[in-house]
Formats: C-alpha cells, structure tokens, sequence
C-alpha cells in the first residue's frame, strides 16, 4: 500500500463526511449528521442538500486539522459519485471538482456500494482483513443484498432486495410504533428488554438469495391494526416484545439467504457491510454461525458501517494505485451499478 496523502468526500444521503487516508490508514474521519429529518420521519432530499452545502467546507476542514495534514500535502481526492441523492451527491462532486482543479491533484470517483464492502480493507476496521473470494452482506436503509466479492473491484450481486430494504423496514415499522426516525438503532436498542418470540411475523418465500421485506411491513400493520382495536394501548404496554420480535424477524430473513449463499458456493469468507451491519442481533447472528459453520467473519467497526469518508478514501487509494482516475466531466449518478 503506498504512502498516498487522499481525501476522500461522501455526501450520498444526510451525513457529510470527511476523511484521510495514508496507505490504509485513517488519520482522520469527520462527519456532521443532519437531525432536521426527524422532524419528518425521513430524508428530505432538498433539505439534505441544503445541509450538505453548509457543512462540507467546515467538515472537511476539521479533518485536514484532525489528520494535522496541509492541503498542499494531498495526493488526490476521492468522492463518492453514486447511487444515493441525486441533490447531496451534486454538492460533494462539485466541491472535489473544485478542490481537484485548485490543488492540481487527481480526481477519483467511489461507486458507495463498493466503498462500505471495502471498508474491510481499512487497517483497523478487522484484525484481519477478509480474504478473496468472500460475501458480504450489504445492508442498509437504501440497499440489501448479498455480493460475491471476487477481488477488489471484481463483485457479483448474487442476491438483492426486490422491495424494500432492510433498513427500511426497521424505518416504516419503527413509524408504525411510533418511534423517531431512524427507527433502526431505536429498535436495536428497546428489543435487548423484550422476549423475540412474543410474536411471529410473515416471512416471504423467495427461491433464490433474493430478499423481500414488503411482506413483513404488512404482517406487521395488519396485526397492529387488531390488536389496537382491542387495547389501544398495546404497542406502549408491549413495545420491547413488539420490537425484539419485528428485530428477530428481519435477522432471520437475512441470515437465511447469506447462510444458503455461503453452503451453495462453498464460501465460509463471510462479512457484512452497511448501516444495519451496527444491529447487535445482526452481528450475534454472525458470531454464532462462526462457531456453528465454521465461518470467517468479518464485522466492521462501528464507524465504517454508517456512511462515512473513510470507506471513500480507501477506495480511492486503491484505485489511486492503479491509476484509475476521472476528470472534471464526471457527474453525480442517483443509480450507479457495481
């Protein structure tokens, strides 16, 4: 890995993230989070933007501070292209286009998606990193599927959602129990006190590693609608149980399919990547198929799940490797494929 000062840039939703890399090393990894969105119960694209445009320069000022690195000293800047919002992604490739073009410095575009799967690849995101070929689970409030990692910039989606994402999910039931947004982290958190097998919800029935979590949304609506008429105060009297059974649910329907990839394939290299990647049931689910399968896991650390810069500049140092760069032509893309 070389010695390559680069700053990588992610702006792909509601967090504005800075981050510098050396070689695989993160010297600093910055980011400003956006709570106007609770107020809405969910991104608002317009707003998002907004925020991103009085945020970036602060935050990637920090980071340059944090790293103790002068602008002069970087070597190229990464950023995040797509998929994401179209709006917050204009923001973040403007400005290292402009950065870019001011220092006489390579530019290089990240597909996101591939940024949280090599976030691996950061020194101290795994004592070890994963080794080729490996899956990854990549999942989050946008995104779900299962990625059959061949090499750095060699993937395969084996696998994805057909509906919603998983995140998602948590999300749109988390509203329907009346919790703030994002419901995720909050159902994380109140299904450690309640029983996961107070109540069962449909689970789809997809052939292949696909992934479907329309149905469990419904599942969950339908019997909320009864019970309520019932006692109108049965979420509040049983809202651990309701979100240790929901949380129990949607784990088992992940695990499932990565479970059935990995014996298919004869993989036992397994990791997972993204927001969702951060739920404690998720990564017990993994640890206990380490002991119970034999796999290799891989769980990245708490900061390398959200969206953040540091899976940007690691990237990016690789591609800056080998040479793989853009020029001011390229644009931000709300669809970018892996």
């Amino acid at each position: 890995m070389s010695d390559s000062i680069i700053l990588g840039i992610e702006s792909s939703c509601d967090d504005t993230s800075a981050a510098i890399i050396k070689g695989n090393s993160i010297l600093s990894n910055i980011a400003a989070n956006q709570a106007i969105h609770k107020e809405y119960g969910g991104v608002v694209p317009e707003l998002a933007s907004r925020a991103h445009q009085q945020n970036i320069i602060p935050v990637v000022e920090k980071s340059l501070t944090k790293a103790n690195i002068q602008q002069n000293a970087i070597s190229a800047i990464g950023f995040t292209r797509g998929p994401g919002l179209l709006g917050s992604l204009l923001v973040g490739t403007s400005f290292a286009k402009s950065l870019a073009m001011s220092l006489d410095v390579p530019l290089i575009e990240v597909n996101h998606l591939q940024a949280h799967i090599l976030a691996h690849f950061i020194e101290d995101a795994n004592p070890m990193p994963p080794t080729f070929p490996f899956l990854c689970l990549t999942v989050s409030g946008g995104h779900t599927m299962i990625v059959l990692v061949k090499d750095y910039f060699d993937m395969e989606i084996i696998g994805k959602t057909t509906d919603d994402a998983a995140g998602e999910a948590f999300d749109k039931i988390g509203k329907i129990f009346d919790l703030d947004y994002p419901a995720g982290p909050i159902i994380d958190k109140l299904a450690k006190n309640g029983n996961p097998d107070a109540f069962k919800f449909n689970k789809p029935k997809l052939e292949n590693y696909d992934y479907s979590f329309s149905g469990i949304k419904t599942s969950v609506l339908y019997f909320i609608q009864k019970e309520v008429k019932k006692d109108p105060d049965f979420i509040k009297n049983n809202l651990n149980d309701l979100c240790a059974s929901v949380q129990k649910s949607i784990i088992e329907i992940l695990m499932n399919k990565l479970e059935k990839a990995a014996k298919d394939l004869n993989i036992n290299e397994v990791a997972i990547a993204g927001g969702v990647s951060a739920n404690s049931a998720l990564r017990r689910a993994m640890q206990d198929n380490q002991e119970k399968l034999g796999w290799n896991i891989y769980i990245p650390k708490f900061e390398y799940t959200t969206d953040n810069a540091a899976m940007i500049a690691m990237v990016a140092q690789l591609k800056f490797e080998r040479g793989e760069f853009t020029d001011l032509r390229t644009s931000a893309t709300a669809k970018y494929d892996l």
